[in-house]
């Protein structure tokens, strides 16, 4: 399994940006579909963004779409997400999940086999 570590959360305005990384620990990062995943309180964990381990196809929930941006650099082990026009309903904890999965559709938790410990993201109206 991979390691997984968040960065890059904080408190924002409505309207405002942030950037999450995740950083991933071993030698075949390049391997894995990676994701981010959030939740918030009382709510149960929903996928927001993936992107294939061939960097070929990203995956984006309805709700993000034209706002986030996933990418990654397999040079640094590092995937991120770009969080543009932020609203309130974007506050929850960010998680990055790595698969090992050759196919699938990426949208489900079932999917990852390790997780990051999330990165609390807080957008104030």
């Amino acid at each position: 399994q991979v390691q997984l570590e968040e960065s890059g959360g904080g408190l924002v305005q409505a309207g405002g940006s942030l950037r999450l990384s995740c950083a991933a620990s071993g030698r075949t990062f390049s391997t894995y579909t990676m994701a981010w995943f959030r939740q918030a309180p009382g709510k149960e964990r929903e996928f927001v963004a993936a992107i294939h381990w061939s960097g070929s196809t990203i995956y984006e929930a309805d709700s993000v779409k034209g706002r986030f941006t996933i990418s990654r650099d397999n040079d640094v082990n590092t995937v991120y997400l770009q969080m543009n026009s932020l609203k309130p309903a974007d506050s929850a904890v960010y998680y990055c999940a790595a698969s090992a999965l050759r196919s699938g559709g990426f949208r489900g938790p079932m999917e990852y086999n390790s997780w990051g410990q999330g990165a609390q993201d807080a957008v104030s109206s």
